[in-house]
């Protein structure tokens, strides 16, 4: 549980912003679509070699983190209609989509001169995931799984083909097992997990191209447009929402302290609360509710309630930040089994708990705030 400090911070921070009155409660899962671990045998490989897989939060990731399988979506959705909420609706999950993967062999053939990339559900075919993506568009259809943008790539394209184009050893020996996602080491510590930090300010021009294609990306999947996005590991230049809003994104999360990404280095502290709007007319949304149970050593269904609790104490939409990491089996089966029973043991306490309770999209909840009715169908 949280201490009475914590407490007393959380009660703090969740008093600014717009109100709802009504107890909504959002699932918003980063990092579907990303290919991150391919199997055991590629981890094992990569700890053996002395590449830094296994320190801190990373080794949660790369021990249980692969590609969605078809087994994982049905029981993901198994417990998703399991119940339901005051007026009838099963939870609805806002998995945060990456829509493309490295397309390793093409930029290996290339020389790695240029970058290239592959739409996620052919790296799920790649994988033998071949019944996955229908089951996507099983859960969109039934308003059960509706997808927003987390980036076309949970990497961070510019960065990490400068050190493939510079011969880094440790890069080419996780790229030759399709890996990125390892604790790399540059001069100005960005991770190439984070798809939008900034190493240097020309590579604004790439992350635009990367936002512009990926959304067309996401649309040419799913058949409708993105209106949320979620930008990977929070680090981003605001000069990129220009170009999301200008490709249909309404709403976009921020932390309520984020530190914005200036290049070599540099960053300046920005503040956000839910509600507040930039000068494209977007709006920022926050969360404010956390549930991690493939995370050892805390309580997460009574720290998360707790978290729903202040949240609705402050009229607020309970905002329920999580990761495909807690659902997924492909590496080991017991991670899934482990976090499925916990996420039911959560939503049943919820519509235990709350009985007025909501459950809504994170486009849906965004519009009730900003004061819209303008989502489509399959959004609402």
């Amino acid at each position: 549980m949280m201490s009475l400090k914590q407490k007393i911070l959380r009660n703090l921070s969740s008093v600014p912003g717009a109100s709802i009155d009504r107890k909504i409660v959002v699932i918003e899962s980063d990092d579907w679509g990303s290919l991150r671990m391919p199997s055991k045998e590629v981890y094992a490989f990569l700890d053996n070699n002395k590449l830094d897989v296994s320190s801190g939060d990373s080794k949660r990731y790369n021990e249980n983190d692969t590609l969605e399988s078809a087994e994982d979506l049905n029981a993901l959705y198994d417990v998703l209609t399991s119940v339901k909420d005051a007026k009838g609706n099963y939870p609805i999950f806002s998995p945060i989509t990456i829509v493309a993967n490295p397309d390793f062999e093409k930029i290996k053939a290339n020389h790695f001169e240029h970058y290239y990339y592959e739409p996620f559900n052919a790296t799920l075919n790649r994988y033998n995931r071949t019944q996955a993506f229908a089951l996507w568009k099983e859960g969109i259809d039934n308003k059960l799984f509706l997808p927003e943008f987390h980036g076309r790539e949970h990497l961070n394209v510019a960065t990490w083909m400068r050190a493939l184009q510079n011969k880094d050893a440790e890069t080419h020996l996780a790229f030759d097992k399709e890996v990125w996602g390892y604790t790399n080491k540059n001069k100005f510590n960005v991770m190439y997990q984070a798809a939008f930090d900034l190493e240097f300010k020309e590579d604004l021009q790439v992350q635009k191209e990367v936002i512009t294609s990926g959304l067309d990306l996401f649309e040419s999947l799913f058949g409708y447009k993105a209106r949320y996005f979620v930008p990977p590991n929070g680090n981003i230049n605001n000069a990129l929402e220009q170009v999301a809003s200008e490709k249909g994104i309404d709403y976009i999360f921020a932390a309520k302290i984020q530190k914005e990404a200036l290049g070599q280095g540099n960053v300046k502290n920005r503040f956000y609360w839910l509600g507040k709007k930039n000068a494209f007319g977007q709006m920022y949304t926050t969360r404010n509710c956390f549930f991690e149970p493939s995370q050892e050593g805390k309580d997460w269904l009574n720290t998360c309630l707790s978290d729903i609790e202040i949240a609705f104490r402050w009229k607020k939409p309970a905002v329920i930040s999580t990761h495909r990491v807690n659902f997924i089996g492909g590496l080991r089966p017991e991670n899934r089994t482990k976090g499925l029973a916990a996420f039911k043991q959560l939503l049943d306490t919820i519509v235990k708990k709350w009985p007025d309770v909501e459950f809504m999209s994170s486009a849906a909840v965004a519009d009730s705030i900003a004061g819209k009715n303008r989502g489509t169908a399959k959004q609402l």
